[in-house]
């Protein structure tokens, strides 16, 4: 079997190391020894964009935000379901996780970066949802490892009430939050409804449409018009 190599490393907030590994065509990014994606398994994140995404179809010059850049896989889904007018906002916390996918992870999704429609800021999405109101369409999370934030405690805040409660407000009418996750969460689905979304939570298969297998989780949770 060919081995892992070791392509770059940079430190990952909170503390700790993500490194970036290639072995042959497929790639990992793991953080202190715990791999967070990987290049063969990216169904879920294309389905949260495509689950996020119809629930806004129609709509004129359609916003949406993506919180976490990961491989490229959900900003590429997102750009495939919007028109010419839809604009696309990735917030990524990591300057070398944006960089990446400028350079060895660009081609895995198609080189959604490239897209004249999309804007990157190299911010937390959590600054971003507490400076802007009704500004989206729709919010796709894909942080951490949802709301059991694995690698940041901060990230905690996201799918807390505070959390959520700047998600909606930073949503247009009828927006949508969509949020993924490596497992169910009941306490996080309460949490969704005590803040006044209407939410269906899905499972779906890690590695897409019609594979067997892992599931991951993804909540649509809708804000009241």
């Amino acid at each position: 079997m060919i081995p892992w190599e070791l392509i770059d490393s940079a430190r990952a907030p909170g503390g700790g190391e993500l490194r970036l590994f290639r072995r042959g065509r497929e790639y990992s990014i793991q953080v202190n020894g715990n791999e967070l994606m990987n290049s063969r398994v990216h169904g879920s994140e294309e389905t949260l964009a495509d689950l996020g995404c119809a629930r806004i179809a129609g709509r004129p010059a359609p916003r949406v935000l993506i919180g976490g850049m990961g491989m490229g896989y959900t900003a590429a889904a997102a750009l495939r379901r919007l028109g010419a007018d839809g604009r696309v906002v990735v917030a990524e916390l990591v300057p070398a996780v944006v960089e990446w996918n400028r350079g060895p992870l660009a081609d895995l999704a198609g080189y959604p970066l490239d897209d004249a429609r999309v804007t990157v800021r190299e911010q937390d999405v959590a600054l971003v949802l507490r400076s802007e109101r009704q500004a989206y369409d729709a919010i796709l999370l894909d942080v951490d490892n949802g709301p059991e934030a694995m690698t940041r405690s901060s990230n905690a805040w996201l799918y807390g009430q505070a959390g959520l409660a700047a998600a909606s407000a930073a949503l247009r009418p009828a927006g949508v939050l969509a949020v993924w996750s490596a497992g169910p969460d009941r306490a996080f689905t309460e949490r969704l409804r005590l803040t006044g979304f209407e939410v269906n939570e899905v499972r779906v298969p890690a590695r897409g449409t019609g594979h067997k297998g892992q599931q991951h989780t993804i909540w649509l949770a809708v804000r009241g018009a």
